[in-house]
């Protein structure tokens, strides 16, 4: 192996005060049924995010096979989470909204009418004309709802998983260099700056931002590049305000979202990528964890950190081994494969076996 391989965004991680009940709200509205791992146990190797101790905690990686990344639901069980002291506005400094793929944006957004959902506006366009629409979980976490034709499966539902995220930097210019750099994210779909209409109805969209789409031009490779598929990072720089960093005193899994993971392959070869561009991991399961491999009981393999220019946690997991048909105790060891190649459709189609029903 002499070259890092990216599947794809694997998750986005969401801090939550209540796993079971916020899980449930995804699955009906996102479609995250797909139950990859589910654990109680002690965060033990983020102790330089969580206050300088092991931290009890219950989480579980949620996917929606008509594609797109997953939500690591993330919950605290031996503290009360804590939500920001101050409200989220366009430009702080970390995950401002995770991108939802729509098969039909007008259709996605009437049902969630119906539901009730706390949708934040009509349906706007983006620099570009494509269609979306902000939407809030019941915990206040935003999420931008986008049109897409990047589909896996074919179910009933109208939206795959995350497609992307929304962040804040506070200098754009070297944000592009070390997602475009570390994680391929090397084409400038857009740039812009001004005062956007389809920010009007978000903190802070009345306000001067700069805004840049990215895209990797290169197709993801890998185990599950066909299930995770292409996404986008949308930077956003304020441009007359000092940005806040969203979890400015507070501790990696407090509510919101708590980091952003890629699916990769090599990651020795990403350590020292990072390093060169320096952008050391902060946290690397195979130095700090006594067994060098990293077991969530239902999934194993390797995890690092880095840290983006201003901050936001990157994670890199190198998977190991997953459960393909729980019940029969069917699981699917990676570590032999050949990096670059994508698992057959039927192995990923095989996953609908661990699907959550409510």
């Amino acid at each position: 192996m002499n070259k890092v391989v990216i599947s794809g965004i694997q998750q986005v991680g969401i801090g939550v005060s209540n796993l079971k009940e916020a899980w449930k709200w995804y699955r009906e509205n996102f479609g995250m049924d797909i139950r990859i791992f589910e654990e109680k146990a002690e965060a033990s190797l983020m102790k330089s995010y969580t206050g300088g101790k092991a931290r009890s905690r219950h989480a579980a990686l949620a996917l929606n096979l008509q594609g797109g990344g997953g939500f690591e639901i993330w919950q605290y069980t031996d503290r009360v989470p804590e939500a920001p002291e101050f409200d989220i506005h366009l430009g702080d400094l970390g995950i401002f909204a995770v991108k939802i793929r729509s098969k039909n944006i007008k259709r996605t957004y009437d049902q969630f009418k119906l539901r009730n959902l706390d949708l934040l506006d009509k349906v706007q366009k983006d620099p570009r004309g494509e269609e979306y629409f902000f939407v809030k979980d019941p915990y206040g976490n935003l999420f931008q709802v986008v049109s897409s034709n990047n589909f896996f499966r074919k179910e009933k539902k109208l939206t795959g998983a995350a497609d992307g995220v929304m962040l804040g930097t506070s200098n754009i210019e070297l944000a592009k260099k070390f997602y475009s750099n570390i994680l391929g994210y090397d084409q400038v779909v857009y740039d812009e700056t001004g005062i956007f209409n389809d920010f009007a109805g978000i903190n802070g969209g009345d306000q001067k931002v700069r805004r840049v789409l990215l895209y990797h031009s290169k197709e993801r490779m890998g185990a599950f590049s066909r299930l995770f598929g292409a996404s986008y990072i949308e930077l956003i720089e304020s441009a007359n305000r000092k940005p806040r960093k969203i979890f400015q005193g507070r501790l990696w899994g407090d509510l919101g979202f708590i980091h952003l993971c890629y699916d990769i392959r090599g990651m020795r070869e990403m350590k020292n990528m990072c390093e060169q561009d320096g952008f050391p991991f902060t946290v690397d399961s195979e130095t700090d964890h006594e067994n060098g491999v990293f077991d969530m009981g239902e999934a194993s393999g390797h995890f690092a950190y880095v840290e983006d220019p201003d901050g936001t946690l990157i994670e890199f997991v190198e998977t190991h081994k997953i459960p393909i048909i729980k019940k029969l105790g069917l699981y699917l060891n990676l570590s032999k494969r050949h990096p670059e190649k994508a698992l057959p459709n039927w192995v990923l189609k095989a996953l609908r076996f661990n699907r959550v029903k409510d």
